[in-house]
């Protein structure tokens, strides 16, 4: 397996301050740099930062977890080509449906109960799009008939991975995913949902790869304050929250391990608390992961 290392950032960030986040990402060997689309908490708009970034870091990776539903498919499909095309083919996706509590809930436009049939709707138009193929396109005003996207994206195909738990969303990405980032699950539970995702696909007449799994992991180089665990345990799908947040780097190391031992070996790691010093919090990173990249 090639084992691959993304770093996720949140929250707000000075321009400088964010290209010399991703030339240290760059100097010390991770793969990419990912910034989440999350509405209603303070952070940068996905789409133009990771376009300026490419710009800046023609080695730089850039990857996102954006949102599928109650998109505009057509411009949702432009933004994402263009962006692949600028940034010579760098651009890296998972879909996901958005938070389903706090105003997150509200702000994505969808109720959480309709957001995977609205995901069930847009991908493959999405995906066609984005090959270059003519597309009928629906909307509420009708019907826009063999659109064909000028320029295509670069990769293509430009994968599109999912998240997601829940049966429904493991099945998703079974029939119409091209590969598979959870997150707040152990190694366990990866290993089950990748299981069901394969026995959908192949009923489905489809394979993903097996090197397209991997998790998004949350982590803490020290003891979590009470008002974050409790937040966290709220989302975890397990008691023992200790089992898939780290709280320091050697934890993290261990929980790379034994995720890379069921079969996944892509990772986007993020600290769930902001470091005073991005320099410093990736040079321990490297020293405690970074030697698992091959």
């Amino acid at each position: 397996m090639k084992v691959r290392i993304g770093i996720g950032i949140a929250g707000a960030h000075a321009p400088d301050d964010l290209e010399g986040l991703c030339r240290a990402l760059l100097d010390h060997r991770f793969d990419s740099i990912w910034i989440p689309e999350i509405l209603t908490q303070p952070g940068l708009d996905p789409m133009v930062a990771l376009a300026w970034l490419s710009g800046r870091l023609p080695a730089l990776k850039v990857g996102t977890t954006f949102l599928l539903p109650k998109r505009n498919v057509l411009r949702l499909a432009r933004q994402l080509a263009t962006l692949d095309q600028l940034s010579g083919g760098r651009l890296l996706l998972t879909g996901v449906p958005g938070l389903a509590k706090g105003p997150e809930s509200v702000a994505v436009g969808a109720l959480p109960s309709t957001r995977g049939a609205l995901i069930d709707e847009s991908l493959p138009l999405l995906k066609r799009l984005l090959d270059g193929e003519a597309t009928d396109v629906p909307s509420d005003a009708g019907v826009a008939r063999s659109v064909v996207l000028d320029p295509p994206s670069r990769q293509r195909p430009l994968e599109i991975w999912l998240g997601g738990m829940v049966p429904s969303s493991l099945d998703r990405c079974g029939r119409l995913g091209d590969g598979w980032l959870p997150a707040m699950c152990t190694p366990a539970q990866a290993a089950a949902g990748r299981r069901r995702i394969e026995e959908v696909a192949a009923e489905a007449g489809r394979a993903i790869d097996p090197e397209h799994y991997g998790v998004s992991i949350g982590y803490a180089a020290a003891p979590l304050d009470d008002g974050v665990r409790r937040a966290l345990q709220a989302r975890a799908k397990t008691d023992d929250l200790t089992a898939i947040v780290p709280q320091s780097l050697e934890e993290l190391h261990d929980l790379l391990c034994a995720y890379l031992e069921v079969g996944f070996s892509k990772f986007v790691v993020r600290p769930l608390i902001a470091p005073t010093s991005w320099g410093h919090e990736l040079e321990e990173l490297a020293e405690a992961v970074g030697a698992l990249q091959n």
